[in-house]
């Protein structure tokens, strides 16, 4: 009996000793996922591998298919990395601002996100830099016209996935009927006042009533301020120069395409669809951008169309935009969300993104894709791109200038145009409204 009893003892001491040994255990493996690990994100463990499964919430917007595309491309990337699994949340654009600053006031912050207005989330964006092993030759890649977008201060907190450029698309059927070539190369580009003639000659001749309809916004005015060899603000970002002598004479010379009846006052001075008045077929030309394309692919009737290089001033110039694919801190991720950066704006799957989306790819090795549709005339603005000097990018990347000067300086011009004040005056003004926001 009392050799039974000595038995029962050693068994409920052994038991209590795995018990005890199994309960820290388990309290270790509660500690663990209470240690700065985000248990939705990176606790499961990959079977086979020491890899931990980790989840990348990916905020995105779509304004077209290419939201379609970029699933398509997460499939192929998740495929290759069976670690990761890539959670989209769809949002309209109009919301997207408000979607992240709430994740982020939450401290939930996504892994990634589309971006267009990245001034806004510089502080909280990786820098993409400490990740990656060679950032000079990552940021080399892109077109080097859009480097003041996403560098800022120093860090590459985005990269460029999609681009955009101002340009012109013209009314082949008037021009082939007035006998006039448009520019076939980058070697043969016009002049301002070839430009102005050839507009003028396709009005006599091509059966059209205005040469050209310009786009109502100070975007795509400024392309004409860097192809005169302006800009609006100094390379070292603290004085406002826009009312420097090249851009009075790119007012005036805008100027004087409207009082000689090439373009239509009825845009400028008034509320007319520049859109609209090209699909009529009575205009020559169209100054805008690439992202027209699909809207003219879809809605021209009667006449051909195609896309020709623009004119120089001084120099060649586009104004270039884009989107922005970012990571964000402290996501508990940033490691993976920077693989997959690499990965989304590497040659082929940026191509990939590109062709099937219809976007000019910003990569420099990406300028001549293969389209479905419109080939040549997205290799056109490809090279506009190319040769846009930093000063476009550097402008229209600056948080406190643009937001001070665009309306002033869009109503600034018509003031011109209707004769109430001179190009300098206006220019004078708008040069000390901008000063005045940035000496703020």
């Amino acid at each position: 009996m009392k050799r039974i009893i000595s038995i029962l003892i050693i068994f409920s001491l052994v038991m209590g000793v795995i018990g005890g040994c199994r309960g820290k255990e388990e309290n270790a493996k509660k500690q663990e996922n209470t240690s700065g690990v985000v248990e939705t994100k990176t606790t499961k463990q990959e079977k086979g591998t020491d890899k931990k499964v980790q989840r990348l919430d990916f905020v995105w917007f779509s304004d077209g298919v290419e939201g379609d595309v970029t699933k398509e491309i997460i499939k192929e990337y998740q495929a290759k990395n069976s670690h990761i699994n890539i959670n989209m949340i769809e949002v309209p654009y109009k919301d997207l601002e408000t979607k992240l600053k709430v994740m982020i006031s939450g401290g939930e912050p996504p892994a990634l996100s589309r971006l267009t207005q990245l001034g806004a989330f510089k502080d909280t964006l990786v820098d993409l830099s400490q990740y990656i092993k060679d950032s000079d030759k990552f940021i080399d890649q892109f077109s080097d016209s859009l480097q003041s977008f996403y560098i800022l201060d120093g860090k590459v907190i985005a990269a460029p996935i999609d681009t955009t450029a101002n340009g012109i698309i013209y009314n082949k059927t008037a021009f082939d009927k007035a006998g006039i070539s448009v520019p076939a190369s980058p070697d043969n580009i016009w002049t301002w006042d070839e430009w102005a003639d050839a507009l003028k000659q396709v009005m006599e001749k091509g059966g059209v009533r205005y040469g050209m309809v310009f786009d109502k916004t100070p975007h795509r005015f400024s392309t004409l301020i860097y192809q005169a060899g302006g800009r609006m603000l100094s390379e070292d970002g603290k004085k406002v120069v826009i009312n420097s002598p090249e851009v009075v004479e790119t007012v005036n010379f805008f100027v004087k395409l409207h009082q000689e009846g090439i373009i239509p006052d009825s845009v400028w001075l008034g509320s007319e669809n520049p859109n609209n008045l090209f699909r009529t077929g009575q205009v020559g030309m169209h100054f805008s951008g690439s992202w027209m394309l699909t809207n003219y692919r879809d809605n021209v009737e009667g006449f051909e169309w195609g896309v020709t290089y623009m004119p120089k001033g001084k120099i060649r110039s586009s104004v270039p935009g884009g989107k922005y694919i970012g990571a964000f801190q402290n996501s508990g991720v940033e490691e993976g969300a920077v693989d997959f950066i690499q990965y989304f704006t590497s040659k082929e799957v940026n191509a990939k993104y590109a062709k099937e989306s219809l976007f000019i790819s910003p990569r420099k090795d990406n300028a001549n894709l293969d389209y479905d549709f419109g080939k040549d005339m997205f290799a056109i603005f490809a090279n506009e791109l190319l040769v846009t000097p930093g000063a476009a990018a550097q402008d229209w990347a600056d948080p406190i200038l643009i937001p001070a000067i665009q309306n002033e300086l869009r109503d600034g011009i018509v003031e011109v145009m209707a004769g109430r004040m001179t190009a300098e005056e206006m220019l004078n003004d708008v040069a000390a409204k901008g000063q005045e926001a940035i000496d703020k």
